[in-house]
């Protein structure tokens, strides 16, 4: 056992203070006591309802200090042979000043033997003064082949509790789905299937959307990270015919569990546009193109006024985005997340520079989808060659395909198409985007329902010649960035 084999070897290398965050304390305590059959030092484990315990000898033993945290700390000093002691969930007895002081003089061998104290709980936050004097360790995940027998055990455990039914398991989705509960603990893995299974007493390809769900509520229990459901496809989408063809010629590459040899896998784009030009729903039709879930990073959400949260709030929301791989992460609106500042303490210039690193050095399979609209507050290193695979200009649509906007429209709001001259509204409607020409049915719908009838084309032409679109309101801001786009992006149609 990996495990067993690196604590063995911090113990041995004389190491005084070991943290393991994790809520599997069984696995931990289990993973010691095969430790103690390499490093021959006694086991202790204290817990505030137990107090101080032998683990190591086979009968069990009585606490012989009272439980509270001076007591222990000071017992454990006095213990002239070395040892290994396991305390769970002692963290917060750190805030003390004599707790503290006897765990610094524990850890610096000050008139006691060289034991070993290991910090166990879901979530350990030490004080700054033992920040250089602990060493962190994290349990293994499982890997694949211990989710397949953890998910055969669970099936069999349905068949138990229902009289003998045997749970029908469809191969192609016992496959994806373990392949998607990589990343998870035991515990939480097991949590997820056993919804599945024993809600109809079938793992089936329709229960896949639901594990990526619950895999996602897993994860993001900071809130940082949205996790998108209704991903467009991209029969939703009008026009884009460039960035439709990109994402087709990589799907099987991004998805293959080996990329061909001289292939990397795709790694993300960044699409540049106009206000309302479909950026937003190009990055959900992204996702729906790869056939992946499609979370999207809240900026606003992950700044924090807390010194060092901030970033912390972004390497966890990356992590759980690698954990539901393969996934689009969606970042919207990047610039003002990314604008830096001198009047934030340098928090905007950590988070890009702890962003860049990740994009640059990333191995699992999160394609990353950034929107924005103002190039000229992007910062030049996220623009150089070689962060994202391409950047695309989202501009504004066509006649064609305005039409085809129109019609999308009209369509989900039960308008027949027939009803109406396409070609003529996307003529009435040049410079409008497809956010405008949308609000242009929806207030075309509102004057029909005001009229007491049915929509008709002259309700639109007259919503259209009532609307002035950002490309006439804004036209210098609009025409700088097309400008600007014309030799430095791909256009996305």
């Amino acid at each position: 056992m990996p495990e067993v084999q690196d604590l063995a070897t911090l113990i041995r290398a004389g190491t005084g203070l070991i943290v393991i965050e994790t809520p599997e304390e069984s696995r931990v305590v289990e993973t010691f006591r095969h430790v103690f059959a390499q490093v021959m030092r006694p086991l202790w484990r204290w817990t505030l309802t137990d107090g101080l315990r032998r683990l190591d000898v086979d009968t069990d033993t009585e606490a012989t200090v009272p439980p509270d945290a001076t007591a222990t700390l000071t017992a454990i000093k006095q213990h002239r042979e070395r040892g290994v002691y396991l305390l769970l969930d002692f963290h917060g007895q750190l805030r003390y000043a004599m707790s503290l002081r006897l765990v610094r003089e524990i850890i610096g061998r000050q008139g006691c033997a060289a034991h070993t104290l290991v910090l166990i709980s879901p979530k350990i936050e030490l004080p700054p003064d033992l920040g250089p004097l602990h060493t962190r360790f994290a349990l293994r995940l499982p890997d694949a082949e211990a989710l397949s027998k953890m998910l055969r055990e669970e099936a069999f455990a349905y068949s138990r509790e229902h009289q003998g039914r045997r749970v029908e398991i469809d191969p192609g989705a016992l496959k994806a789905a373990v392949r998607n509960l990589v990343g998870l603990s035991l515990p939480d893995a097991r949590g997820i299937v056993r919804q599945l299974i024993f809600r109809d007493g079938a793992l089936c390809q329709a229960d896949l959307p639901q594990l990526a769900k619950l895999k996602f509520e897993l994860l993001n229990r900071d809130g940082v990270l949205h996790f998108e459901y209704d991903t467009a496809q991209f029969a939703d989408v009008a026009g884009m015919a460039r960035l439709k063809d990109w994402v087709a010629k990589r799907r099987a590459v991004f998805l293959g569990d080996s990329p061909p040899p001289g292939l990397d896998p795709p790694k993300g784009v960044l699409l540049l546009g106009v206000q309302g030009s479909g950026k937003s729903l190009a990055a959900k039709a992204l996702a729906g193109g790869f056939g992946v879930p499609l979370v999207r990073l809240d900026f606003g959400s992950m700044y924090n006024k807390f010194h060092g949260e901030t970033e912390r709030n972004l390497r966890e929301s990356l992590k759980s985005a690698e954990a539901l791989a393969p996934c689009v992460l969606w970042i919207d609106e990047i610039e003002k997340g990314l604008a830096t500042s001198t009047s934030d303490d340098g928090v905007s210039k950590r988070v890009l520079g702890y962003l860049l690193t990740w994009m640059a050095e990333r191995k699992a399979k999160v394609f990353l989808v950034a929107t924005a609209n103002a190039v000229h507050e992007l910062p030049p290193e996220l623009l150089r060659k070689g962060r994202f695979d391409e950047i695309f200009f989202v501009d504004l649509p066509t006649a064609l395909v305005r039409a085809d906007i129109f019609r999308i429209h009209l369509g989900k709001r039960q308008s027949r198409e027939v009803d109406f001259d396409l070609d003529a509204l996307a003529a009435a409607s040049e410079g409008f985007s497809g956010a405008e020409i949308e609000q242009a049915v929806v207030g075309a719908l509102y004057a029909a329902h005001a009229d007491g009838g049915a929509l008709a084309q002259s309700h639109l032409l007259a919503e259209i010649r009532n609307t002035r679109p950002l490309s006439v309101l804004m036209a210098e801001q609009v025409q700088g960035l097309r400008e600007w786009a014309r030799s430095r992006t791909v256009p996305a149609d």
